[in-house]
């Protein structure tokens, strides 16, 4: 597995690379310690599995850099690696594709465990963010909900906690395939393009799909299925 790690402060890349390293010795881990040494990376080696990405960086906004990595290498996981542990920030990231969030005072089995759902397809959102959050604005006025408010809610209306799992949902095969495109977010045109279905057909099963989890956006499916797969012991993709 090879690893990039994009931190502007030296001794936490540094700190960073020593623990990646030790998740094997077939680990290989680059550092990159601004946006723009992060994009000369990818530039010349395109073969990454991974980026762990903080959103701190002297040179660019952390989550200008998601949004760039992911429409640039839509095939490739980051992870926002954070000194921020708020409900708002983790909800943007996952809401601009990231796939897991690991705050950094977290320990070291944490982002171990992180990285392992990730890599196995899973989307990460660590229990230490379920905690009071103002929500933040939209736009267009609307709030965005904290992790805590999703998750409660869904548990209070539907016994979503008690669930045993993704499998218990009773999806069709074809709307697992649709969910495990919509953890990696997918638009609905390429969930399309790629199972070979109508974008119309497309909306059908995502509706489906949340109305299971019984959340109404993509994000809150994400973080309802990120909390029964740590439950669970990972998502599992339909074969």
């Amino acid at each position: 597995m090879k690893v990039l790690l994009i931190d502007d402060h030296p001794l936490i890349l540094s700190a960073l690379q020593t623990v990646i390293q030790g998740l094997g010795d077939d680990v290989t881990v680059v550092g990159a310690g601004s946006a723009r040494a992060a994009r000369e990376t990818l530039k010349k080696d395109g073969q990454f599995d991974l980026v762990l990405l903080d959103l701190q960086l002297g040179d660019a906004d952390g989550f200008d850099v998601l949004a760039e990595f992911r429409q640039a290498y839509p095939a490739l996981p980051v992870v926002v690696v954070s000194a921020s542990d708020r409900a708002s920030d983790v909800i943007r990231a996952i809401d601009l594709g990231a796939m897991g969030f690991v705050p950094k005072r977290a320990t070291n089995e944490t982002l171990f465990e992180a990285l392992h759902m990730v890599m196995s397809g899973g989307i990460y959102v660590p229990a230490m963010t379920m905690g009071a959050d103002k929500p933040a604005e939209r736009p267009d006025g609307d709030t965005v909900p904290s992790v805590l408010r999703v998750v409660r809610d869904n548990a209070l209306d539907s016994g979503f906690q008690t669930h045993p799992g993704v499998d218990s949902l009773g999806l069709t095969p074809r709307q697992s395939e649709v969910l495990a495109l919509l953890l990696k977010g997918q638009p609905n045109k390429l969930i399309a393009r790629e199972l070979g279905l109508s974008v119309e057909t497309v909306k059908d099963h995502v509706a489906a799909v949340l109305r299971a989890l019984n959340v109404n956006s993509r994000t809150q499916a994400v973080l309802a299925v990120s909390q029964m797969s740590q439950q669970q012991g990972g998502f599992r993709k339909a074969p």
